[in-house]
């Protein structure tokens, strides 16, 4: 296929971006004291040189109301200048365009401080329902400071040569909410009319043109809506923006959609995989019409052919392709040489990259560990002399495994005792939105192919086949098997596990309970399906909520979804036996007792456990070998991938 509009140039004022493949602005948790270092310049870089026409640097605090301890980059002082330009020399001789992002949370923050809740400003002392956090109303003279320093901080970008800077007034942060009339209840010049509202913002982006000059770009992110009760709505929005545009105050709208100020609208910040790819692009539209600016817009645009459709069909002249090249920084040179089949897709899944922020750890991907590690890792390099590689088991770890071995130059042979390749990912696309998880199998299947690796499918590999294989070395990755503890009764009621239930191997009743206690993914995607198929459904789940385990805005959207199925979820909740149409739960804190009855079924997600057999049987038999995935300990395809890379790596 063709990406004519795609890897088309677009030219905004005097900046000529050579394609309209755009990485926005995400916190990466890269940053060093602050600071651009080099672990930053080395993601970037790595996108620029694999095709991407522009890069949105991270939101940069600008003002001290604005610090926590989080790693996240501070434009406050001259001493960002450096690393600023820096990252831009390499990003320009990589041909890509760079623009820095301004942003102040507001009320949208604990405003943590090595450990303390610090005080938090915003337009008005209204609270939000994500931190709760209950805001103190900035004085008149904070505002303007706050103004001066947006200013200052853009005349640093400019002073390291980026060729543009974009100011956040998108997810309900602190220029949103001074728009917000719900938020902001000033009396003063800065709130109480339409007019005074949008002061703060318009003479934030008057001070950034001025800093910036006339030939870079000045920016406007922005939530084409906020969907959060209280938020703004389309139409306030579309005026902003016309508004901003009419005064000739930017250069161009960067849509998003969602707020940070509440659960639900918080879900579209990283929108997960059940949500649609390029769902934005209609908003974008609108804003093009209101604005008759050039617009940007994200969303779920993790294909090239979706990037297309939407160029093409006028809604948008650039399309964030951010995760799409968190997990293959070369997405967009690969697409354009005509070699699409190539790209690792993403499968929209959460874990590592916004996932990873949720934790407090840098970015990386589940699926390319190599994202967020560019100068620990590097491009994997032929070995000095090439091997015979054994890997047993197909699923994430082993094909990861056998991948980057042969990248290394290896002989390989992956062995998988079953049909298909995919281990547990197979599992995990069945659950009802959840397919595009297949997409993780599909691409190393993919892998496997053009690297010429064998693959031997319905063979289980076992000692007397290594010993006549004759390896140098064997990587195992055999993985797990469903794990069942010990619950009373399971004998004479029926009770399943939920690989089981996947497969299709049983037939749940009309009245079920899940028992969930890994509290991953498992647990809410097999209750989601049963209610789905029109069963009544308990969700007892052994930890403080739903889903505790998972990232939080894919949990989140979860939990919506099974409300609305109306799913019952039991927290703190330890299954321990069954009787009849009982199910005996205790509590996980007091041991005390709780009853459900009326249960037709028991489906148990508890996890897997490691299987070992192979492991054991080649002890002492001197054979070299590596162990890479469940069958080291039962986790997430995330470790089971990073885990086979290292494998191979070493091999």
């Amino acid at each position: 296929m063709r990406y004519a509009h795609l890897f088309s140039p677009l030219t905004i004022r005097s900046v000529t971006f050579p394609n309209r493949v755009l990485s926005t602005g995400h916190q990466t948790y890269l940053a060093r004291d602050g600071a651009v270092g080099d672990d930053l310049i080395a993601y970037h870089a790595a996108r620029a040189k694999g095709g991407a026409g522009a890069i949105i640097v991270e939101a940069a605090r600008f003002h001290g109301s604005a610090l926590t301890d989080a790693p996240e980059l501070r434009a406050t002082t001259d001493d960002c200048i450096d690393g600023y330009r820096r990252l831009a020399d390499a990003v320009h001789a990589a041909g890509a365009r760079i623009m820095g992002q301004l942003s102040h949370a507001g009320r949208c923050s604990a405003g943590r401080r090595r450990g303390v809740r610090g005080v938090v400003y915003a337009p008005s002392a209204v609270p939000e329902n994500r931190f709760h956090t209950m805001p103190r109303e900035m004085p008149t003279d904070m505002v303007a400071e706050i103004v001066a320093a947006c200013g200052a901080a853009a005349g640093r970008l400019a002073a390291a040569g980026l060729d543009g800077v974009e100011l956040m007034a998108s997810h309900g942060l602190l220029f949103a909410q001074f728009l917000n009339p719900e938020v902001n209840r000033r009396t003063d010049r800065y709130g109480g009319t339409p007019e005074n509202r949008l002061r703060a913002l318009a003479e934030a982006l008057a001070a950034a043109r001025a800093a910036m000059g006339e030939e870079r770009l000045v920016g406007l992110r922005i939530s084409a809506e906020e969907l959060e009760p209280g938020g703004l709505e389309r139409e306030q929005v579309a005026r902003i923006v016309r508004a901003l545009a009419e005064r000739g105050l930017i250069d161009y709208v960067n849509t998003t959609t969602g707020s940070m100020a509440g659960l639900g609208g918080s879900v579209h910040v990283v929108p997960p995989m059940e949500i649609a790819p390029g769902y934005l692009a209609p908003q974008a539209g609108a804003l093009k019409e209101a604005s008759g600016l050039p617009v940007f817009v994200a969303g779920r645009i993790n294909q090239p052919q979706e990037a297309e459709r939407i160029l093409a069909a006028g809604q948008a002249d650039m399309c964030g392709m951010t995760r799409a090249m968190i997990a293959d920084p070369s997405m967009a040179g690969k697409a354009r040489a005509g070699r699409a089949e190539e790209i690792t897709a993403c499968i929209g899944c959460n874990q590592a990259c916004i996932g990873h922020f949720h934790q407090g750890a840098p970015i990386s991907c589940i699926q390319t560990p190599t994202t967020g590690r560019e100068l620990r890792f590097g491009p994997v390099a032929p070995a000095a002399t090439s091997r015979r590689v054994l890997v047993a088991g197909g699923g994430p770890a082993g094909m990861k495994a056998a991948v980057t071995a042969a990248e290394r130059g290896h002989d390989v042979t992956l062995f998988e005792e079953g049909a298909r390749l995919g281990g547990q990912a197979l599992l995990a696309q069945l659950l009802p939105e959840r397919a595009e998880f297949g997409g993780l199998v599909t691409n190393l299947t993919g892998q496997l192919g053009r690297l010429g690796v064998a693959v031997r499918l319905n063979t289980a590999l076992d000692r007397a086949m290594v010993e006549e294989e004759r390896p140098d070395l064997v990587i195992l990755a055999t993985g797990a098997r469903a794990h069942r503890m010990p619950v009373e009764g399971a004998q004479d009621g029926h009770v399943l596990d939920a690989w089981q239930l996947l497969r299709d191997e049983a037939e749940p009743g009309a009245r079920v309970l899940v028992a969930d206690w890994r509290c991953d993914w498992v647990g809410p995607g097999v209750a989601e399906k049963l209610a789905l198929a029109g069963r009544r459904v308990r969700l007892a789940v052994n930890g403080l909520h739903m889903g505790q385990e998972l990232q939080p805005y894919l949990r989140d959207h979860w939990a919506g979804k099974l409300h609305r199925l109306g799913v019952e979820v039991i927290p703190y909740a330890q299954i321990f036996g069954v009787d009849a149409d009982t199910v005996w739960l205790r509590h996980a804190v007091t041991g005390a007792p709780i009853v459900c009855e009326g249960v037709d079924t028991v489906v148990l997600a508890h996890g897997g456990v490691a299987r070992t057999k192979l492991e054991e049987a080649l002890r002492g038999s001197g054979i070299a070998t590596a162990l890479a995935g469940d069958c080291l300990g039962p986790r997430s395809a995330e470790e089971a991938i990073y885990e086979g890379f290292i494998a191979g790596l070493n091999a």
